[in-house]
C-alpha cells in the first residue's frame, strides 16, 4: 500500500469514532406516565370488588338454604377478602379522607359510619360461622343482613356522598390524594395491588361455578 493510502485509511479510522462520539444516538423515549385515576375513581372501583363480594355470599347463601354442596372455604375466603380489602382499608379511607370533608351530609355520614360499624360484627359472623356453612343454615342469616345493608349503602355512596366530595377537590388535591391512596394501597396488598385482589376474588368465583359473567344473561 503506498504511503498516500496508508495516510487515507489511517485518518479514516480515527475520523469515524470522532464523528460518533461527537453525534451520540438520540436517547430511547421515556415512555409517557400513566394517569392515575382519581380518589372517587378509585373509592368507585373498590366497590367493585365490594359487589362481586355481595354475589358471591348471595350464591352461598342460596346454596346453603337450598342445601347445594358448598366448596369448602369459599364463604370464609369471601368474609376474609372483604374484611381486608373492604373494611379494613377501604373504609378507613373514607372515613379518613371522605367523611370529615362533607360536613354538610353529616346526617348521612352518620348513617354510613354506623353501618361500618355493623358490617364489621357481621363480617365476624359469617367468618365465625363460615366452617360450617356446608352443614347447618346458621350463617344465612348474617349473610342475608350484610348484602341487605351494603346494596344501598354502596350505592348512595356511589351516587350522592363521593360526586359531592369529588367537587370540592382541586386538581392538586386530587393528583396528591390519589397518589397517598395508590402508595397505600401497594404497601398492603403488594406490587399489584388491586388487580391482586380481583384476581383472588375470581379464584373465589372460580369455585364456585360463577365466574362467566354471560351465565347471568337472561334466555331468550
Amino acid at each position: 500500500m503506498d504511503r498516500s493510502r496508508r495516510s487515507f485509511v489511517t485518518a479514516a479510522a480515527v475520523l469515524v469514532p470522532a464523528t460518533l462520539l461527537a453525534a451520540p444516538a438520540p436517547a430511547p423515549a421515556k415512555p409517557a406516565k400513566e394517569e392515575g385515576i382519581s380518589p372517587t375513581e378509585d373509592l368507585m372501583r373498590e366497590h367493585g370488588v365490594l359487589d362481586r363480594v355481595l354475589l358471591i355470599y348471595e350464591e352461598c347463601g342460596r346454596r346453603i338454604e337450598t342445601h347445594v354442596a358448598l366448596p369448602p372455604g369459599a364463604l370464609g375466603a369471601a368474609a376474609n377478602l372483604l374484611a381486608r380489602f373492604i373494611e379494613e382499608y377501604h373504609e378507613k379511607n373514607e372515613e379518613q379522607f371522605v367523611f370529615p370533608r362533607v360536613p354538610q351530609m353529616a346526617g348521612l355520614v352518620k348513617v354510613l359510619r354506623e353501618q361500618h360499624l355493623a358490617g364489621r360484627k357481621v363480617t365476624a359472623a359469617i367468618e365465625r360461622l363460615a366452617p360450617t356453612a356446608g352443614k347447618d343454615q346458621q350463617a344465612l342469616e348474617p349473610i342475608r343482613q350484610f348484602v341487605r345493608m351494603y346494596r344501598p349503602h354502596a350505592a348512595r355512596e356511589d351516587t350522592v356522598l363521593f360526586p359531592a366530595f369529588h367537587d370540592l377537590l382541586g386538581k392538586k388535591e386530587i393528583e396528591e390524594m390519589g397518589d397517598k391512596l395508590e402508595d397505600q394501597e401497594h404497601k398492603l396488598f403488594g406490587p399489584k395491588g388491586f388487580e391482586h385482589v380481583v384476581e383472588e376474588l375470581a379464584g373465589i368465583e372460580r369455585t364456585l361455578g360463577i365466574e362467566n359473567l354471560a351465565q347471568f344473561t337472561p334466555a331468550g
